[in-house]
């Protein structure tokens, strides 16, 4: 997309925004929009930035770093969110680069971001991802595992530990998915919730989202990695 195309997307995602969260009975403000730039270029990410956006998500740590230090030069209150699965080898780049990991999914990768926030002397904000339709193929931790291991990561982590994130199954109504990712979440006591998509947001947002996750609907269609 062109500059002024991402920055009229951007617009217009804002306002479908806004008016979900009318229609849910919720302030505009309640909801935030991640932009997930994941295979486009830097300069993508920069026309964004000039049109007012200041959050972020990227698959990986390696694409992640090779674009935003640069960019928080100029744009120093952006926020980076790590949204792809993390590889426990990759946790001390991920708390030295990003501001929330949105994938903390498996108790191996608690042990290592421990292990990387005393090195760096940083950790992100952690959202636990829930494999919400408990799809094998997926990445997220067990519905039948989830509230033990959500009880975990607030004991090694505290108030480091923001919310739950899950990706609902593709080919079914994302509602229930959702509700019941909610209700999880509540029962835990967590402040922010990041569900929906570019397909799915506006449902996720009637649904208690703290954050939705749009790439395409912003940035086109993804490039080969």
């Amino acid at each position: 997309m062109t500059d002024h195309t991402i920055a009229h997307a951007l617009e217009g995602i804002q306002t479908r925004i806004s008016a979900a969260c009318q229609r849910a009975a919720r302030p505009a403000e309640a909801v935030s929009l991640v932009a997930v730039s994941k295979f486009h270029p830097q300069s993508a990410v920069q026309q964004a930035l000039e049109a007012g956006q200041r959050i972020f998500g990227e698959n990986r740590v390696q694409e992640a770093a090779a674009k935003f230090p640069a960019l928080r030069e100029k744009w120093p209150d952006l926020r980076l969110h790590l949204i792809g699965t993390l590889q426990s080898n990759k946790a001390t780049e991920a708390c030295a680069l990003a501001d929330v990991i949105e994938s903390l999914d498996r108790p191996s990768l608690s042990t290592a971001l421990e292990k990387a926030s005393q090195k760096t002397g940083r950790l992100p904000e952690l959202f636990v991802q829930v494999n919400i339709g408990d799809e094998p193929q997926k990445s997220g931790i067990a519905t039948s595992e989830a509230d033990r291991f959500i009880e975990d990561a607030l004991r090694r982590f505290g108030q480091h530990v923001k919310g739950l994130m899950a990706i609902p199954p593709a080919d079914e109504d994302p509602r229930p998915f959702f509700h019941r990712l909610a209700e999880m979440n509540r029962r835990h006591g967590l402040p922010a919730l990041s569900m929906g998509m570019s397909a799915d947001f506006e449902t996720a947002i009637a649904e208690g989202a703290t954050l939705v996750r749009v790439g395409t609907a912003i940035f086109g269609d993804r490039p080969a990695p």
